[in-house]
């Protein structure tokens, strides 16, 4: 999966604090009987976009103290074995204890239609992630050179 995390100065007006663009194809792991995606990748794909986006950033540590607390997919479209994808994913909300991410899965031409189609939404949906430090069994807030970081990445100064 090819993936670029970008400053939100960019795109300017979005509210986003940070994001990530992520793009690969539908493996045949995938997809299930009926010849679709399976529900479960569209959370891999997200996933591994949210990973590329804390390693780009050098907060890859981060990913292994942020458990998933709250997790809506709206299913848009199937995806087919072999399917270009694109994954962009919004850090929307950075809480004392949570982080709030939007998501979209784009689906592009598929190799078996010539001439093809234009990208369509697949899915899209809300990701919530929790701050639980190693060997903790509740939330504790975010590491502060985290959120210097996320904030810088946005263009938003920290709060003082």
């Amino acid at each position: 999966m090819s993936a670029a995390a970008e400053p939100m100065g960019s795109r300017a007006g979005t509210g986003a604090i940070a994001s990530a663009t992520c793009t690969t194809r539908v493996e045949w792991v995938d997809t299930d009987a009926s010849g679709h995606h399976h529900n479960t990748a569209v959370i891999r794909w997200v996933e591994e976009c949210e990973a590329r986006m804390f390693r780009d950033l050098g907060l890859l540590e981060h990913v292994a103290q942020a458990p998933r607390v709250r997790l809506e997919v709206n299913f848009r479209a199937p995806l087919h074995f072999g399917q270009e994808i694109t994954t962009e994913l919004r850090l929307e909300r950075l809480g004392e204890r949570s982080m709030s991410f939007s998501f979209r899965v784009w689906g592009g031409v598929r190799d078996e239609e010539p001439g093809g189609a234009p990208p369509r939404p697949a899915a899209d949906g809300l990701l919530v992630t929790a701050c639980v430090p190693p060997g903790a069994t509740v939330a504790a807030p975010w590491p502060e050179h985290l959120r210097r970081t996320l904030l810088a990445a946005g263009g938003t100064p920290p709060a003082p």
